[in-house]
């Protein structure tokens, strides 16, 4: 089958590999434009151009090979997808199927009825669990045992489409939302694998959502990353892991944003947000119980330990 891969995120990055070693042919890539990044605000291409110039060359909207070879396949980055131009230039690759994961924009109508066969997107979560952007952070917070990647046929609502197939995987204790999100994007690219070959065969399942069990997991801001101490302690710690590494969790200690990367929960008490400190310890109480902060960094200052971090300060207030 023809495919045309929409996608920029990160974790798209497996199944984008997947498909370019399938016996389908991918006919075009479309992704977000370069962006500045970083504190030197830098202009950097999406996790997906990066793959595709690393993999032998592709072809710019302007029909260069970034690699001076032959071009292996197109790639778009228009600032809108809505934008008539991108919709013909994807029409203009005819394909079958067209995949999308992590692409960051809503797609029209007039996008979604270009394939021959089916949009399909894939969703970081058992839908119709976690509709949203930011679905993996929403299930460990939630304090969910399991979740996965759901590949289901798009329509024009959000995360609303029919099932096509889903993957299940445990969520550990430990997990933060980096080692979810890494473990997802494998489990992904096999899915997507799977559903094409259903698809192929003229077997593919359509089975449609029960929304009266949706849950929304809107777009995170780091604003978003504030501990609320008056919540118990298991359900802080649970952010802390989710907000890892995005959208950060974080406190105010002497006045400065301290952001905590990994806690512990322990069976102490005091008025929610009260230092609980040791010679070793740098303990915060809860609204039920409190959590002994592992991982932290102060801003503007390095990466540490707690008990690094309490031999530089004597005296903390929240």
């Amino acid at each position: 089958m023809r495919i045309v891969f929409l996608g920029a995120g990160k974790i798209g990055v497996p199944t984008l590999e997947a498909l370019l070693k399938s016996q389908h042919e991918v006919v075009g890539v479309v992704t977000q434009p370069d962006k500045p990044v970083g504190r030197a605000q830098q202009i950097e291409p999406p996790p997906i151009k990066k793959v595709l110039a690393s993999s032998g060359g592709l072809q710019t909207a302007a029909g260069q090979s970034t690699a001076g070879r032959p071009p292996l396949l197109e790639i778009l980055q228009p600032a809108k997808i809505k934008d008539p131009k991108a919709i013909e230039q994807v029409r203009a690759m005819v394909p079958d199927v067209i995949v999308v994961m992590a692409y960051g924009q809503i797609l029209s109508r007039d996008v979604l009825e270009i394939p021959k066969i089916a949009c399909l997107n894939l969703h970081a979560s058992l839908l119709p669990r976690w509709r949203g952007a930011a679905p993996i952070q929403a299930a460990i917070a939630a304090g969910d045992q399991k979740t996965g990647i759901t590949v289901m046929y798009m329509n024009e609502g959000l995360d609303t489409g029919d099932i096509l197939l889903q993957r299940t995987t445990e969520i550990r204790p430990d997990d933060t939302g980096r080692s979810l999100h890494e473990r997802l994007a494998q489990i992904a690219a096999e899915a997507l694998v799977e559903s094409l070959r259903l698809l192929t065969a003229g077997s593919a399942p359509r089975i449609a959502q029960d929304n009266a069990q949706a849950t929304s997991a809107p777009k995170l801001k780091r604003e978003h990353g504030r501990i609320d101490w008056s919540e118990p302690a298991e359900v802080i710690e649970r952010k802390i892991r989710a907000f890892n590494p995005w959208p950060g969790a974080f406190m105010k200690i002497n006045n400065r944003n301290l952001k905590i990367f990994s806690a512990s929960v322990v069976d102490l008490s005091g008025q929610p947000g009260e230092i609980l400190r040791s010679e070793t310890e740098l303990v915060i109480a809860a609204g039920k119980g409190a959590v002994s902060l592992d991982e932290v960094q102060l801003e503007g200052k390095r990466r540490m330990t707690a008990t690094e971090f309490l031999r530089g300060h004597s005296r903390l207030s929240s």
